[in-house]
């Protein structure tokens, strides 16, 4: 089973972000610390990090028409994004939003999600781990 997991802007340069928000990982930490944890289970990551709106809303395109699981840190384009947010509606299968740090936590301008009413749940908070969660909460709902 394929799993599509997206990541929006800066994130690919985490590694030189603010680490008590985003942690100690680099972003190819990150990939490699996802990978391991699917080893050998069956599911196939398809990882992916964009800066740029449109070739995100491409990707979630794409997996609209397969019918593909995303797990989607759509990092700044949570808060304004509403193409991303028409493009993550389309999918057929489920999406779960996720993030790093807890965006409720932070700045007043953080706390709209224009994602979360088109997921089918949100994980934040939890660092590299709210990955992890949101992978076995997608293995769940594709009952894998």
């Amino acid at each position: 089973m394929k799993i599509l997991i997206l990541n929006g802007p800066n994130l690919g340069r985490l590694d030189i972000r603010d680490s008590s928000l985003y942690g100690d990982l680099s972003y190819s930490q990150l990939v490699e610390l996802l990978q391991a944890h699917v080893a050998g289970s069956g599911l196939d990551l398809d990882i992916r990090q964009s800066d740029d709106e449109a070739q995100i809303i491409g990707w979630l395109h794409e997996a609209a028409d397969s019918k593909t699981p995303v797990i989607f840190n759509p990092a700044a384009f949570t808060h304004y994004s509403y193409a991303i947010g028409d493009a993550a509606a389309m999918l057929k299968a489920p999406l779960i939003e996720v993030h790093l740090s807890n965006p409720k936590a932070r700045e007043e301008f953080r706390h709209l999600s224009v994602i979360s009413s088109v997921a089918t749940g949100s994980i934040s908070g939890f660092g590299p781990q709210s990955y992890i969660l949101a992978l076995e909460a997608m293995k769940k709902l594709m009952k894998i």
